[in-house]
C-alpha cells in the first residue's frame, strides 16, 4: 500500500529554529486538542531552555539542539515532519514538500528565518556561519589555518574575532568603529583592548548539550560527525536553523599556530575583489610586485590593501528566507525583503502568519522599539504568533504583546555582559538627544540617551546591575532633568534612589 501523501492539520509551522519551535510549542500547549505540524528541513530543531525573565522585557535563555522526537514526546498533538517546503498555494491553504507530501492547513506560520548574505556563493574559500553545519565546517577549516579574513561588523563577527585563537585574524569593517549595530564608538573603544589581551580560562564543557545526526543521545561539546550524509536542506542549498546565543561555546576555535588571538582591524573598508592563488600571482607579475608568501586565496579591500589568507568568513548579515513562499502568491514584501506582518503577525495572505527573521514588523512601532532580527526577538515573535493564531481560532481578541513596547536585548561580547535598551544608539533622534556616559576601563561602560529630560535608551556593558532600574525609568517616561547629574554617579545607589 502506498504511503499517504496528503495530510491535514489545524496549525502548520514552517521552520525548526527558535521562532518556529516556540510558535509550535505555544500552539500545542495552548490548544491540546488541535493537530499541530512543525515542518523543518534540518534533522534537528532548536529549542529554548533555561528561560529567565530578567525584567519586564529583558529575557535570558539558552538554545538546545534536539532531535524532533523530544518535542513529539512532550506534546502528543505535535507532529514534526522533516522535509523542505517546495511550494505554497496560499489560496488553497496547501503546502507541498520535497518528500512528496501535500499538507493542508487551517492556519500557517512561516518561520523560515534568514539566509546568510554571503559575499559570493560560488567560491569554496568563502564561508558563512549561520547554522550548526557551517559552524562545524568553520571549526574544521580553522584547525589548519594560520590566517583568516573576517568581513562584517555584526554579532557573529564580534563573537568570532574574540573567540578565535592560534590564528591571525584580519577584520574588515565598513564602519568607523566595531559593532556599530549594537553600540557607539565609545563602547567600541572600551571593548577594543579585549582583542589584545588573553582570554580568561573558561570551563571546558558546554552549558548546552548539542547533538549530531548520528548520535541522538548527545555528547558534551560540538562533535564533527564523520561520513555524514548530506541533509535535504543542504542538497537544496538551504541553511539550517540559526545558531542562537553563545553558539561558540563548547567548540574548539583554535587555528594551526601557537599564538593566542591576534586581531588586526581594517576600518571603513569593504571587500573589493577576491583572487585565487593563480590570479593573484598573475596580477603580481603584471604589476611587477614581489609575492613573499603563498595563500589559498587573496582579498583586496576598498582601502587598497591586499591580504592572503586560508579562507574568508562572510559575516555580513542575513536576508529573509522567503523562498519558495512568494511564487504564485500575493504577499506584501517589505523593503528589506521580509514578509510584512501586522500587529497580529499576519501576512497579507489569508490565514498565513510569519515570525522571526523572515518577517518584517509592519505595524506602527512604539517609539522605544525597533526590529533587529535577533534570537531574542525570534523567540518573542514566535510565542506571540502562536497566541495570535490560537486567539483567531477561538474568536478571542488579543492585544499587542508588551515585549514590543520597549526594545531590550541581553548578550555577551568580548566576555562582557551587554544590555541594550530602547533607542540605545539614539536611533532617529538626530541632534535632539543628550548622552551621559560613565566608563571604568576594563570594568564597565554605561551610556544613557536622554531627550527632553526623559531617558529613551541605554547601553550597559559589564556587571552594572542597572538594567531593571533603567528599564523602569524608560517605561515610566519620567522627567529626569532634576536628577541628571546624579544618574551615573557611582557613589549613589541609583536603584534605591528611584525605588
Amino acid at each position: 500500500m502506498a504511503a499517504e501523501t496528503k495530510k491535514s492539520f489545524k496549525f502548520v509551522v514552517v521552520g525548526g529554529g527558535i521562532a518556529g519551535v516556540t510558535c509550535a510549542e505555544q500552539l500545542a500547549s495552548q490548544m491540546p486538542s488541535a493537530d499541530v505540524a512543525l515542518l523543518t528541513a534540518a534533522p534537528l530543531i532548536k529549542a529554548v531552555c533555561n528561560f529567565k525573565q530578567v525584567s519586564k522585557t529583558l529575557e535570558e535563555f539558552d538554545v538546545e539542539e534536539k532531535p524532533s522526537s523530544v518535542l513529539e514526546g512532550k506534546y502528543p498533538n505535535l507532529r514534526v515532519i522533516q522535509s523542505a517546503v517546495t511550494a505554497l498555494h496560499a489560496q488553497q491553504h496547501t503546502l507541498l514538500t520535497l518528500n512528496g507530501l501535500e499538507i493542508h492547513y487551517e492556519k500557517l506560520c512561516i518561520c523560515s528565518g534568514g539566509r546568510p548574505n554571503l559575499l559570493t556563493h560560488d567560491n569554496p574559500h568563502v564561508l558563512g556561519i549561520r547554522d550548526t553545519d557551517s559552524a562545524q565546517e568553520f571549526q574544521k577549516r580553522l584547525s589548519k589555518a594560520k590566517r583568516i579574513v573576517v568581513v562584517g561588523n555584526g554579532g557573529i563577527a564580534l563573537e568570532l574575532v574574540f573567540e578565535v585563537e592560534g590564528c591571525e585574524v584580519i577584520w574588515a569593517v565598513k564602519d568607523k568603529a566595531i559593532g556599530n549595530k549594537f553600540f557607539d564608538a565609545g563602547a567600541a573603544q572600551f571593548l577594543i583592548p579585549s582583542l589584545d589581551s588573553d582570554k580568561p580560562d573558561r570551563a571546558a564543557t558546554c552549558k548546552r548539550v548539542r547533538y549530531t545526526v548520528e548520535s541522538p543521545g548527545g555528547t558534551e561539546g560540538l562533535t564533527i560527525a564523520t561520513e555524514r550524509k548530506p541533509s535535504r536542506s543542504s542538497m537544496l542549498n538551504e541553511p539550517g536553523s540559526a545558531l542562537g546565543p553563545d553558539w561558540h561555546e563548547g567548540i574548539n576555535l583554535r587555528g594551526a599556530e601557537e599564538m593566542s588571538h591576534r586581531v588586526s582591524v581594517e576600518y571603513e573598508t569593504e571587500m573589493k575583489q577576491i583572487y585565487t592563488q593563480q590570479e593573484f600571482m598573475l596580477l603580481s607579475l603584471e604589476s611587477q610586485t614581489a609575492v613573499t608568501d603563498s595563500w589559498p586565496v587573496y582579498v583586496e579591500l576598498t582601502n587598497g590593501k591586499k591580504f592572503g589568507c586560508d579562507f574568508i568568513i562572510s559575516a555580513t548579515g542575513v536576508v529573509p528566507n522567503t523562498e519558495p513562499f512568494l511564487h504564485g502568491n500575493n504577499f506584501e514584501v517589505a523593503e528589506d525583503s521580509g514578509l510584512k506582518v501586522d500587529d497580529h503577525m499576519m501576512t497579507s495572505e489569508p490565514d498565513v502568519y510569519a515570525a522571526g527573521d523572515v518577517c518584517t514588523a509592519g505595524w506602527k512601532h512604539s517609539n522605544l522599539w525597533q526590529q533587529m532580527r535577533l534570537w531574542s526577538q525570534a523567540r518573542q515573535m514566535g510565542w506571540y504568533a502562536g497566541r495570535c493564531m490560537a486567539a483567531d481560532i477561538l474568536n478571542e481578541t488579543i492585544e499587542l504583546d508588551f515585549c514590543f513596547e520597549l526594545f531590550s536585548h541581553i548578550t555577551r561580547f568580548f566576555n562582557y555582559k551587554v544590555v541594550l535598551l530602547g533607542r540605545f544608539n539614539g536611533q532617529g533622534l538626530g541632534v535632539n538627544q543628550e548622552l551621559l556616559v560613565r566608563c571604568t576601563k576594563g570594568h564597565e561602560y554605561v551610556k544613557v540617551v536622554l531627550s527632553e529630560g526623559r531617558m529613551l535608551g541605554a547601553v550597559l556593558i559589564g556587571e552594572t546591575d542597572l538594567e531593571e532600574t533603567f528599564e523602569n525609568l524608560i517605561l515610566n517616561r519620567m522627567d529626569l532633568t532634576p536628577y541628571r547629574e546624579e544618574l551615573l554617579n557611582p557613589n549613589i545607589d541609583i536603584e534605591d534612589y528611584f525605588d
